[in-house]
């Protein structure tokens, strides 16, 4: 509520104000009360921002705001951007998304975007193949960073490691997005999507500062500044800043990151024009990193985990990540019941690194060698969006039409040098040795050149039919891709020769049923697709060269879910089966031929629980069952067999409570528990079930009418030593006890 209030009456309200801040355990003030969620867009016009001029005749002490309860607390919510189909709530889709605000990223001293998933039962992250970057597994697939999407977008997010300050939302789709998003640029996302959201002005003043450290040796801080100006508050700014540098709990890893975030946004005097742009740089890197294990072929059992700090890399091994990237979004509605869209972004970016990954030979002492290869790495890419979203009415049923295309256009450059005399080492007690001459070349290392063009184009349509004043809705559409995929030859001349050619079409459809048996509940089913390149065939076959129609991965789906607003939950049942394909021997002739034939079924059972279940105790998390079997393998060998690196069940719960004898005091508890993993696809070696305990408070203040947030957290409070993950086949180790401590004070 808002008044303008005799003087001597202020001063008592100016106490309320503060009291009511303290009751939040958040360093957001109580006069940065937008009546919108943080979820909702810069550009939207609300009825505070039309009272705008009335309100800047008051002075500042006269602007008083009377909150309760701060939406903030929602760290987790139900819903998100659906490409295709737009934004929408949680309880209206026949699909499974939650988004992560930017309220938690704070709040957890989220430092990577592997980090913020932590929280997400149905997410588990791992490195790359043979750097440090972050690949993330849902479903039992790979999200590969190629295939992180901002704002629907693929192509355009930094690819191997992502700052998370720069964003609102962290979202994730659980399951197939083939007529969602279209086909990820790199193939993989075929369990699940995820999609960055960046921040924009909200009608509130913000000036944030906050600075962080990280143990051992590791500092950092931000600053965060968002306005809006002009008649109704129709421009807005928001600036972020970001960096830290210095050793992490690893001993002698050293990360430095440096980001950069410039967003705009524009909503004309009638809202039905929005624009958005979005700026932004990010510099990452990593020296001396711990790196993932590989083992030898010859290894019958895996090694024991190392000691939690321990680094058995080498020091001159190390990456440094360079990335300009944004994007241009506009939307006008045409009337009050059709809105044209359209989205451009863009990213350039130039990568470097000199890698070396343990190949372990004798799992008992932890001997093995280690080589060392570099590779610069440049990207430049395009990716665009347009359509059109129409409701209308036809006798008793409503109709959502979604219809559009999108485009992707990626150029791929780069090089390598590699030693074929690797050096001695030991995961135990490693010695550090000079990195081995690299005289093994491929390309121009001082100037990359292209290997690989991706084109990427698509058309969509949908319609989603609601009867029974929308009790039920069904949703049918498809998606045509076109995917022409060309690549070259490494060459020291210029641009190689080309030395493949794809150039396929594929049509993925989508039904979708979601029916509300009340106005907080629904039940949902889907059948949906993902999409990527098929094989073309190669090795010793008789149809070499034959190249095989995209691979379509077929997901069923049935689930419930609850949502109150305050509190969310959702139960999800599924099946994916996806293809892949090999060669087989014909008869006894000694020919084979290469064939696509093989399968990899995942089944599984997911639960996720978010929001407040009683006041001052709040919730996020949950647990999974999966089932990855094999099938149709090559000469039947490994049928039934698990699929390497899926654990058979995942179980997250982090949970808050505000301390009632202590106002804006907030702890945090959280445990991450992971289930088996086969290490082999003949299932002969596996890594063991693993625990990790996290602990956490925070304390909200105010000192001269201004707030005041302390942090402390610990992460894997036991020191446990384990194996996070084995997906791919390669072991990487848990992190040791973290300490991380920041403060926040909003100016």
């Amino acid at each position: 509520m808002r008044a303008s209030l005799p003087a001597p009456l202020l001063r008592p309200l100016r106490v309320a104000r503060l009291s009511c801040l303290l009751l939040t355990g958040t360093a957001f003030p109580v006069l940065a009360a937008d009546p919108t969620p943080t979820t909702a867009p810069a550009s939207t016009t609300t009825a505070a921002a039309k009272a705008a001029p009335e309100a800047q005749k008051l002075t500042p002490d006269e602007e008083i705001v009377v909150r309760a309860r701060r939406r903030d607390q929602m760290q987790v919510s139900s819903g998100g951007q659906l490409g295709a189909l737009g934004n929408k709530k949680g309880l209206d889709v026949p699909f499974n998304i939650r988004s992560y605000n930017s309220s938690l990223i704070l709040n957890q001293q989220s430092q990577t975007l592997g980090e913020v998933l932590e929280n997400d039962p149905s997410v588990r992250t791992t490195y790359g193949y043979g750097n440090f970057s972050e690949m993330f597994v849902i479903r039992g697939f790979a999200v590969n960073g190629d295939d992180v999407s901002i704002n629907g977008l693929y192509g355009i997010t930094p690819r191997q490691l992502v700052s998370p300050e720069l964003y609102d939302q962290v979202q994730v789709l659980n399951g197939a997005s083939a007529f969602l998003n279209g086909a990820a640029p790199s193939g993989s996302a075929i369990g699940g999507n995820i999609n960055l959201l960046f921040k924009h002005a909200t009608n509130a003043p913000l000036t944030r500062i906050t600075g962080d450290y990280t143990s051992s040796a590791m500092g950092g801080g931000s600053i965060d500044v968002g306005r809006r100006f002009g008649e109704d508050k129709a421009f807005g700014v928001r600036l972020n800043v970001a960096g830290k540098s210095g050793e992490d709990a690893v001993t002698d890893e050293y990360r430095h990151s440096t980001t950069l975030g410039a967003d705009f946004d524009w909503h004309d005097r009638d809202n039905r024009t929005r624009v958005t742009m979005d700026i932004d740089y990010e510099n990452q890197g990593v020296d001396g990193g711990r790196p993932a294990i590989f083992l030898g072929s010859a290894v019958t059992s895996v090694p024991r985990p190392v000691a939690p700090s321990h680094n058995f890399g080498q020091r001159w091994a190390y990456n440094d990540l360079n990335y300009v990237f944004g994007m241009l979004n506009v939307e006008h509605d045409l009337t009050k019941n059709i809105t044209l869209y359209g989205a451009f972004g863009a990213l350039t970016s130039n990568e470097k690194g000199n890698y070396s990954n343990p190949t372990v030979t004798d799992p008992t002492t932890g001997a093995g060698t280690a080589g060392a290869m570099y590779v610069p790495y440049d990207q430049t890419n395009e990716s665009t969006r347009a359509g059109v979203r129409a409701h209308f009415r036809t006798g008793p049923v409503r109709h959502e039409i979604n219809a559009g295309g999108s485009g992707l256009w990626e150029d791929s450059a780069a090089a390598y040098t590699m030693a074929l005399t690797p050096g001695t080492t030991n995961i135990y007690n490693t010695p550090q040795f000079a990195a081995p001459a690299e005289t093994f070349v491929g390309g121009v290392v001082n100037d990359p050149q292209t290997i690989s063009r991706t084109r990427l184009y698509s058309l969509f349509f949908s319609d989603t039919m609601s009867f029974f004043h929308d009790r039920v809705a069904l949703t049918g559409g498809f998606r045509y891709q076109n995917m022409h995929i060309l690549g070259y030859n490494y060459s020291t001349t210029g641009q190689g020769a080309m030395n493949s050619h794809y150039d396929q079409d594929a049509i993925t459809p989508v039904v979708g049923l979601v029916i509300h048996p009340t106005h907080r509940t629904s039940l949902y089913f889907n059948r949906i697709e993902g999409l990527s390149q098929g094989p073309t065939a190669s090795g010793n076959v008789q149809n070499l060269g034959e190249i095989f129609p995209p691979y379509k991965s077929t997901q069923y789906e049935v689930g419930a879910k609850y949502d109150t607003g305050r509190f969310s939950a959702a139960l999800a049942v599924y099946e994916i089966s996806q293809p892949n394909a090999y060669s087989v021997a014909l008869g006894n002739t000694g020919e084979f031929t290469f064939r696509e034939d093989g399968l990899q079924r995942n089944r599984g059972i997911e639960l996720t629980l978010n929001g407040e279940i009683l006041p001052g105790l709040r919730f996020n998390g949950g647990g999974t069952l999966i089932q990855a079997d094999l099938r149709h393998t090559a000469g039947g060998l490994q049928d039934g067999n698990t699929a390497i690196g899926v654990p058979n069940y995942t179980i997250n719960g982090n949970l808050e409570y505000d301390l009632p004898f202590l106002k804006g005091a907030t702890v945090v508890g959280r445990v991450v528990n992971t289930g088996k993993q086969w290490v082999n696809t003949a299932n002969t070696l596996h890594i063991p079930v693993w625990t990790r305990f996290d602990l956490a408070g925070r304390y909200t203040f105010v000192t001269h009418h201004t707030p005041v947030t302390l942090r402390f957290g610990v992460d894997n409070l036991a020191n446990t030593r384990y194996w996070s993950s084995a997906f791919n086949g390669y072991l990487m180790q848990g992190m040791p006890r973290t300490f991380k401590f920041s403060f926040t004070t909003d100016l």
